[in-house]
């Protein structure tokens, strides 16, 4: 035995008397041969026919058992125990998890449930048969490749002849020794088209599609391929202003898991919800109740966010190519496939072809044999031998149009015909039967030299047969990234303690600030001068004499910060405006110059760059002659938080006080609405809506009649059937037209949204009326295009303006009757002019980046003259380049 063998035997050695047993060898080859063995034979699938070893063997084993019947499940388990070396257990999972793909597996019975999650029933009590779509694809036992199974008994499959993209279908995943696979399913439908365009040489593209439905964004799927990400939705809304409804699930998930994700995250005060019920039956029926006052879009938005409505799935596509691991992409895949299926279709033609030709040589044989009645020539032959040459010597004059020699197989197949079927020889029947095996022939070779349109051909009829009821189910979209500290719910309360510089949580016995999240961010200024932001906490010391604590919003370009200090301890004082949109958390940041004793005089927060009139009282000193007068924050430009800001004065202030509140000097806010993820935004994907103030509301028409308003937020959802959406001016009317089904006429109605608080329908509720078009032009034109009468000429087209043909009125209003003409189709037309009243805008001072000064902006000085802005002050970095701010 070589060194190298006996390194895999256990080496025993003797120790002080004891037995030492190495077992370097073993663990260096036998890991090796066990990480290979479940990698091929247990948890990866061959690329050949998309099954893991268990699962082919239960197929081969259902076909065994193949009668047009259902059989027991545990009868087919311990019928693939023939060929699978492991436990019952094994097999009869691995069998349930095939059924519910609902592809190859006709079953009956109790088979579980892939939305609740629900388990099959035990494999006794359920049973099964081959699907026909499995029957026609999977199985042909003379292209198919044989092996021993593990017991030499039997043969089983080394992989089955499969004419489909099995594996792209169904999806498979496994978790072997160093590496594993996850190939999502996809549409059977969108395959077969897939595979058609690249056997015609065009381009294609398969994404996902899940059995649980739900909404799916592909934006980074990577072909399926390591490092793609496909992220999955539950599809809900909102039937009212109390509930929301789930009706599909992201894959991966069932309703039980999914509820439970829900209890967790409103245990951790994510969301708020009052109850939820569970209706799921054949479809998917989760209610979710909502405590009053609770928002229904930020609460759809938070499920997203914190709960398992949204997971993220990471394909993997590793499959089996002559026993070895092979990463591949869907594509290939579905090519490789493709072409596999082209090759085992042209085996099955070359085999159909010898056999009919096999059959058409017998044909001819016999026909000559009998009608030649050679037959005879073996009467005096006493010999086998003598048999067989009288038969050859009498065929040779008649079989020089045969396409292959005779041999001695063919001349006993014709001794073996009955007397019977040669005294009832029909000539001309046995030509037709020849001549249909010509055709057949003749067929056969045509598919053989037009393979590609054969192929093509057999995946259109595997739709036209299988194809109907597997749409796709998942909807494809664009989903827009939630920001969690947006939509989580306020779950706990912030306290401060201002002398001695804490704040947090735990503070109870201290000044309330505001409700907050425990993921938010804390923004926090002392009066030294010094502003950290920090994460919400119980207890955290930040400074002394804290005079402004917060929510830190990232990003927050509209909140601009009004402060007043005194730079060190006898320097002069300054005044800024800035903004406060990105820091390092727990890093203090100098508000003053830095120097030793500066402190901070005035200080306001405001939300929307409110620029308030403060009084500057000083201290009696020296010769100053004037001890007050009043600044006004307007005119202060919003520059960086770092920069130095304009001098107020050199000498020491007394106090400054509040003279007057400020207004916004900010721009109105820009809102664009992205079509592709239906949701608004500030940051110009889109259409833009036009410039919003805060007591500005956006209106919204859907093809059933509603009308409604809302605040523009960036967390407000919008229904697919929206056909109208655009910034809400109140004295502006809404013309409808729509049709009567009672009458059966169209009805023209213009109204006014008289409660912008409250959804309103502006249909009359009658089965049938029906939205035709809708406009929010001030005068409106439309055209009406008639049906042409039997018999006469097409009627003109009629144009209506319709401010003269009906008033305003009451949005429940019945409205004017169109026409009583039969109507083919309504047009609007370009409206006629309109110029809308004047109004004279609020004062704006717009944020930029460059510090531009107008005539009046000047600053006061210590001496009571004035001072131009200084321009050499570091601009705000953190206004956008148009100069303008958001309120997002």
């Amino acid at each position: 035995m070589s060194e190298e063998n006996n390194e895999l035997i256990p080496q025993e050695e003797s120790h002080n008397g004891e037995s030492i047993t190495r077992i370097t060898g073993m663990y260096k080859e036998w890991f090796l041969d066990y990480a290979s063995y479940v990698i091929l034979e247990r948890a990866v699938p061959a690329i050949e026919d998309g099954f893991k070893p268990v699962q082919r063997r239960i197929m081969q084993s259902m076909k065994d058992l193949d009668d047009g019947r259902y059989n027991k499940v545990a009868n087919i388990v311990g019928h693939t125990m023939q060929y699978h070396p492991h436990g019952d257990a094994s097999i009869s999972d691995a069998m349930v998890q095939i059924g519910q793909k609902d592809l190859l597996i006709d079953m009956q019975g109790n088979w579980g449930n892939i939305l609740t999650g629900d388990p099959a029933a035990a494999s006794r009590y359920i049973e099964a048969r081959l699907s026909k779509f499995a029957l026609d694809v999977l199985f042909n036992p003379k292209i198919t490749d044989w092996q021993a199974s593990y017991d030499g008994r039997r043969k089983e499959p080394i992989n089955l002849p499969v004419k489909f993209p099995l594996l792209l279908a169904q999806g498979g995943e496994g978790i072997a020794v160093g590496l594993s696979t996850k190939i999502l399913p996809h549409n059977f439908n969108e395959l077969i088209d897939a595979s058609i365009k690249h056997l015609q040489g065009k381009r294609f593209t398969i994404y996902p599609d899940f059995p649980t439905a739900g909404e799916i964004d592909i934006s980074n799927y990577n072909d399926g391929l390591r490092g793609g990400k496909v992220r999955v939705r539950a599809k809900m809304h909102s039937p009212d202003k109390n509930s929301i409804v789930i009706t599909e699930i992201p894959y991966s998930t069932n309703t039980s898991s999914l509820i439970d994700s829900i209890l967790k995250a409103n245990d951790k005060g994510k969301i708020k919800i009052k109850k939820i019920e569970d209706n799921t039956a054949a479809a998917v029926e989760i209610v979710i109740h909502l405590h009053s006052g609770i928002s229904p879009d930020k609460t759809i938005d938070a499920l997203y966010a914190f709960t398992n409505c949204e997971v993220s799935i990471s394909p993997l596509g590793c499959v089996i190519e002559d026993n070895k691991p092979l990463f591949v992409g869907v594509s290939e895949m579905l090519r490789r496939s493709a072409d596999h299926t082209v090759e085992l279709l042209k085996k099955e033609l070359e085999i159909q072809l010898d056999e009919v030709e096999e059959q058409w040589h017998f044909a001819s044989l016999e026909r000559i044999f009998i009608e030649n009645r050679i037959y005879r020539d073996i009467e005096e032959e006493e010999t086998w031998e003598g048999v067989i040459s009288a038969i050859d010597k009498g065929l040779k004059p008649h079989i020089g149009h045969l396409k292959r020699a005779v041999t001695e197989e063919d001349i006993t197949r014709l001794t073996e015909i009955r007397i019977k079927r040669i005294s009832k020889f029909d000539i001309d029947k046995a030509q037709q039967k020849i001549d249909a095996l010509e055709e057949r022939i003749a067929q056969l070779k045509h598919h053989l030299a037009n393979l590609i349109e054969f192929s093509i051909d057999y995946f259109k009829n595997l739709k036209e047969k299988y194809g109907k009821g597997k749409e796709r189910q998942s909807e494809i979209k664009t989903f827009d990234d939630i920001n969690a500290a947006k939509v989580v719910m306020r779950n706990t309360k912030l306290y401060v303690n201002r002398a001695e510089g804490f704040i947090g949580t735990a503070l109870k016995r201290d000044e309330y600030v505001t409700d907050c999240a425990d993921i938010d961010d804390i923004i926090v200024f002392t009066k030294a001068g010094i502003m950290m932001v920090t994460k919400v906490d119980s207890k955290t010391f930040i400074g002394k004499d804290i005079i402004h604590v917060a929510v830190f919003k990232k990003k927050d370009k509209r909140t601009i910060y009004n402060m007043i200090y005194r730079d060190g301890k006898s320097g002069p004082s300054y005044v800024k405006r800035f903004a406060v949109t990105s820091v390092t958390r727990d890093r203090e940041y100098e508000m003053t110059n830095g120097n030793k004793g500066s402190v901070v005089h005035y200080f306001t927060a405001n939300p929307n760059g409110e620029a308030e009139v403060v009084s500057i009282n000083l201290r009696q000193q020296g010769s100053i002659k004037k001890l007050k007068w009043d600044l006004d924050f307007s005119d202060i430009l919003i520059k960086g938080r770092s920069s130095k800001g304009n001098q107020v004065t050199k000498y020491n202030i007394k106090r400054v006080e509040l003279k007057e509140e400020g207004v916004s000097t900010l721009k109105p806010r820009k809102i664009w609405f992205d079509e592709t993820v239906q949701r608004l935004n500030v940051d110009e994907r889109g259409e833009l809506l036009g410039e919003f103030r805060g007591e500005d509301r956006l209106l919204i028409i859907s093809q059933k009649g509603l009308v409604k308003t809302i605040i523009p937020e960036v967390t407000a959802r919008f229904e697919d059937d929206m056909i109208v959406l655009e910034k809400w001016e109140p004295k502006k009317p809404i013309s409808a037209i729509y049709f009567h089904p009672e009458k059966e006429l169209y009805y023209v109605k213009r109204f006014l949204v008289e409660n912008e608080e409250r959804e309103e329908t502006f249909l009359p509720e009658l089965n049938g009326a029906y939205l035709e078009v809708v406009t929010t032009d001030y005068r409106p034109v439309a055209e009406l295009v008639f049906n042409k009468p039997r018999g006469k000429e097409q009627p003109p087209n009629e144009h209506i303006d319709i401010e003269e043909f009906i008033a305003v009125k009451g949005i429940g209003a019945q409205g004017n009757q169109l026409t009583k003409s039969k109507v083919k189709q309504i047009n609007w037309l370009d409206p006629l002019p309109y110029e809308p009243e004047e109004t004279t805008p609020a004062d704006e001072v717009e944020v930029n980046d460059e510090t531009i000064v107008a005539s009046d902006e000047v600053a006061t000085t210590d001496d009571n003259t004035e001072k131009p802005v200084d321009k050499n002050d570091e601009p705000n970095p953190d206004i956008d380049d148009s100069g303008q701010a958001s309120l997002f």
